[in-house]
């Protein structure tokens, strides 16, 4: 052998072996950042601390399986705190606050709620908090639930059973009171979407009340109320319970609708775009695991836990798999109103139904009818964050556009996001001006 071919051969044994101990790097690296080493080189977050307020609710999942799991941790942010508020409007104050003053610096929150609070229409001398949304949380799977004393009307998406009864309940000297979460909320919008559809005015014809979603179980019960909509798993616990019927699923009024949000006061997002990117990159990556049917057993287990919703897996798991016992008789198996958390582009926040939600707050009064519903959502909307996050996750079904178009809700009506006035138009029972 030549003196050359020796050294060729030693050459070939070091590359070969420099070639294996890099693939052994690049594969520890890979495991420790989601999506590929670019993640390695990504800038560091300008804090590792942020707090997120969260109400126990089905919709908050990804955040506290993000904690649980550690992914807050893995994308450099280890600090962040999951912290369960009261109510929205406790949520709406800790916001306000901000995390800097023993509030919090964002929430798993109702879609519209950003928008009232950024426009000062819900806080305290009406002082704008500008809030940002980043990502949307879930699609689907709130309910309206209505009170046994309603048990023999075949009240479905159909609300119009419910007009002659309550009209005549009122007639007798009775207060017929029907129940959402926050006022202009999402959970204020498909309760008065149902009722309007059905012909009952909701300001008009009953008396709308607020309740915090885990005391609603409780006020059906003691008599509190005829009607509500709220998320799970306190439909599911009310029929548990016996205690009242599911006469629909939102996603039978308005199927694959945008539900809760990540939302971060704007300061914070501003002070600190890597950590906001971090954080949602972490949630991301919890809605994927939340999404997978092998994990929601586990998931149900996690979030039932004393220390988050405190509430037994039996009330969580039916719904979250898509298997309904409405609580008067119907019971579907498989159904598609379980909540999605990834498939169908749940996580990304489409303007064109941030569009909706301020167009119905508009209709209900929480908005003038002068609202430039574009310009808002644009200067809330922040998708353009969470392509800068998909991105850096490596997902590759990223929507081509911010409008998913036309909506169609189940009694006909269709929105456009491109001309909400026609969709107002439409709409026989508002309180706007068109």
């Amino acid at each position: 052998m030549s003196k050359a071919n020796g050294n060729s051969g030693i050459n070939r044994r070091k590359l070969l072996k420099s070639a294996a101990g890099t693939a052994v790097l690049f594969a520890a690296v890979k495991a420790n950042f989601l999506g590929g080493v670019h993640m390695a080189h990504a800038a560091a977050p300008e804090t590792t601390k942020a707090t997120l307020g969260y109400i126990a609710l089905m919709d908050a999942s990804p955040l506290v399986i993000a904690k649980e799991k550690g992914l807050f941790a893995k994308h450099g942010v280890p600090d962040v705190e999951v912290s369960k508020q009261a109510s929205w409007g406790a949520t709406r104050d800790n916001l306000v606050l901000g995390g800097a003053a023993n509030g919090i610096d964002g929430a798993h929150i109702l879609t519209p709620m950003p928008y009232l609070i950024s426009a000062g229409k819900v806080t305290q001398n009406n002082v704008p908090t500008p809030m940002y949304i980043l990502a949307r949380l879930n699609l689907d799977a709130q309910a309206i639930s209505v009170s046994n004393e309603y048990k023999d009307l075949k009240v479905t998406a159909d609300a119009s059973p419910l007009k002659a009864a309550f009209a005549k309940k009122i007639a007798d000297g009775k207060k017929v009171s029907v129940a959402m979460t926050f006022p202009g909320g999402t959970h204020d919008l498909w309760i008065r979407y149902w009722m309007a559809a059905g012909g009952i005015d909701p300001d008009k014809d009953v008396a709308t009340i607020v309740v915090p979603p885990p005391q609603m179980v409780a006020n059906m019960k003691v008599g509190n109320m005829d009607a509500f909509c709220v998320g799970e798993p306190w439909n599911e616990q009310l029929v548990n319970q016996g205690i009242g019927f599911t006469a629909c699923s939102t996603g039978e009024i308005w199927g694959k609708h945008p539900e809760k949000a990540l939302g971060m006061r704007a300061d914070f997002v501003d002070k600190n775009p890597n950590a906001t990117r971090a954080i949602i990159m972490a949630v991301m990556e919890a809605q994927q695991w939340c999404d997978k049917p092998e994990n929601r057993d586990e998931m149900a287990a996690i979030v039932g836990k004393r220390q988050w919703f405190n509430v037994p897996v039996a009330d969580i798991i039916g719904r979250a798999k898509g298997d309904i016992n409405y609580g008067n008789g119907r019971v579907e198996k498989g159904t598609k109103q379980f909540m999605k958390f990834w498939q169908d582009h749940a996580s990304y926040p489409f303007k064109s139904h941030d569009a909706w939600f301020v167009t119905e707050d508009i209709r209900w009064g929480k908005f003038e009818a002068t609202t430039d519903v574009k310009a808002m959502v644009d200067k809330v909307n922040r998708e353009d964050l969470w392509r800068d996050a998909a991105k850096a996750l490596s997902v590759s079904d990223i929507p081509a556009s911010p409008s998913r178009g036309k909506e169609t809700f189940f009694d006909g009506k269709v929105f456009d996001p491109e001309n909400p006035s026609a969709y107002l138009k439409s709409l026989s029972i508002k309180r706007v001006e068109v």
